[in-house]
């Protein structure tokens, strides 16, 4: 079974999950994790046309590098959707803690294997020490788009219909830093979260192929 194929079951049960959920209740509540799925597959669709597609030239890697970073935070941002977790009956609490776990850890694990075809990709096109190092400033850079997303409210594509405003509030945060605490902690926590989930997986991964 291809690797497509194995994300697309868990995500099936998740999907499962919720249209169980609405055909009970009758009501869309938690619909969006649906669209935040689709959103979580594209970063990982990126990474697979750059693994792909290895004579790309300069200008074509940049623009795909470009498109995943944007999307990158897509999807672990499902973790966030926690946000929105409350007892709704007649559904039971559990139900829904187990709808919205199994959508996080979709998003998270199509996150994660985006960043490793992504740098497999940069380790043979710029070699190991570049490679390792964007990957690196990428976990933080997600973790500040899941700030922007979550608590912001700017979406993926903003960024190419409202760029100025998202500028100016990116550029607020750079220049006045101490103004802007929650952005700071949200981003090095789940940024340093992000990495260590990452390079504990590939640590675990490369024991178990010893």
């Amino acid at each position: 079974m291809s690797l497509q194929k194995r994300i697309l079951l868990p995500i099936l049960f998740t999907l499962l999950l919720l249209t169980v959920r609405i055909m009970i209740t009758g009501q869309l509540v938690y619909i969006f994790l649906a669209w935040n799925l689709f959103l979580a597959w594209v970063p990982f669709a990126i990474s697979n046309k750059l693994e792909k597609n290895k004579t790309a030239s300069g200008w074509e890697t940049f623009l795909l590098l470009f498109l995943w970073l944007l999307f990158l935070p897509n999807a672990p941002y499902i973790i966030t959707d926690f946000f929105h977790l409350k007892q709704r009956n007649p559904v039971p609490y559990w139900y829904d803690v187990l709808l919205l776990f199994s959508a996080a850890f979709n998003g998270l694990i199509l996150g994660l294997l985006s960043l490793q075809k992504v740098e497999i990709f940069l380790i043979s096109k710029f070699g190991s020490r570049k490679g390792t190092l964007v990957i690196l400033v990428s976990f933080f850079l997600c973790a500040f788009g899941i700030y922007i997303g979550r608590f912001l409210r700017w979406n993926s594509w903003d960024i190419i219909t409202n760029p100025g405003d998202i500028a100016e509030d990116i550029f607020d945060r750079l220049i006045n830093p101490f103004d802007h605490f929650k952005t700071w902690s949200v981003t090095i926590l789940f940024g340093t979260f992000l990495s260590l989930v990452y390079f504990s997986v590939k640590n675990l991964y490369t024991l178990k192929n010893k």
